[in-house]
């Protein structure tokens, strides 16, 4: 029987996915014709309410109407795509997050000095791909502590020139740590940039804590999205959780049988999903 239901205080939109949000709907409410380069963010359910407002997803710079406004999502693009979208003129609102940005900025400079990029995270990750392309001389990617070490040990030229290191913005803190040990280790020459964002930071370390208190932890967030599957992960290191979309997914059953239950929500999950959640949860702990 439901005890407690406890909300994470740092569950949903971070800055950089509620400003891209905001400038969606702000050009929609001017009356513009609205495109984005790929989902704004990942969440169907946004995705959804933005295209009953008459936002497009071109999957290309050549599928973009001359007539929209095109949005760049948080993610960033491919400097490539970036310099093709200037090249045709199209008219472009940018919302690249500015922690995002600031990587970009660090592996372009590094880069022109000479050194090797290493970047942890996931290298088919949208923000990932679009942080590699910045790079001017060779570059790598790993997503552990364990690809890492196999990394150093397939390119001993790593521990023998300058190297630079970022991190994926949504990268797990935790594997992070790990990482930042083996390079003090064992490539003491890499130079390192501690590139993930304080919201995540803050999120996940929520996350790990007030799993540890519950004993079932509901997760709300998309399944394609890369930070909500972090948390997911930590919070089932420390008690059972699950991951919905929306309230409808809740298991009932288990929720049943929970005492003291947990809720966080992933940077791209908006607040009324979490509030739909919350209720959902009330109105199932008051039937008994």
């Amino acid at each position: 029987m439901i005890k407690n239901i406890t909300l994470a205080e740092t569950a949903g939109f971070c800055f950089g996915v509620n400003r891209a949000i905001e400038l969606v709907n702000s050009l929609l409410d001017q009356g513009k014709k609205v495109c984005t380069l790929g989902p704004i963010i990942h969440n169907e359910q946004v995705v959804q309410q933005l295209a009953d407002r008459g936002v497009i997803i071109a999957e290309t710079p050549d599928e973009v109407p001359a007539d929209h406004v095109l949005v760049i999502r948080s993610h960033g693009v491919p400097l490539p795509v970036y310099k093709e979208l200037r090249q045709k003129q199209l008219l472009i609102q940018d919302a690249t997050c500015p922690f995002v940005s600031k990587i970009h900025s660090i592996v372009t400079n590094a880069s022109e000095k000479g050194d090797i990029i290493l970047i942890a995270g996931n290298s088919e990750h949208p923000e990932v791909l679009g942080i590699k392309s910045r790079c001017s001389n060779a570059a790598y990617t790993f997503r552990d502590d364990t690809e890492l070490t196999r990394l150093l040990r397939n390119h001993p030229e790593l521990k023998e020139n300058s190297v630079s290191v970022v991190a994926q913005t949504t990268f797990n803190t935790e594997i992070w740590k790990k990482c930042l040990e083996i390079f003090k280790k064992d490539c003491t020459n890499a130079t390192l940039f501690d590139t993930i964002c304080s919201a995540t930071q803050s999120r996940q370390q929520e996350a790990a804590e007030l799993s540890e208190k519950c004993d079932l932890m509901i997760v709300i967030g998309g399944t394609n999205s890369s930070n909500t599957a972090k948390l997911f992960h930590i919070c089932s290191d420390h008690c059972r959780s699950v991951l919905i979309q929306t309230a409808a997914d809740l298991p009932v059953d288990e929720v049943k049988k929970a005492a003291n239950i947990g809720v966080t929500a992933g940077a791209s999950t908006p607040a009324d999903i979490i509030k739909e959640v919350l209720s959902a949860l009330t109105d199932i702990q008051n039937q008994g």
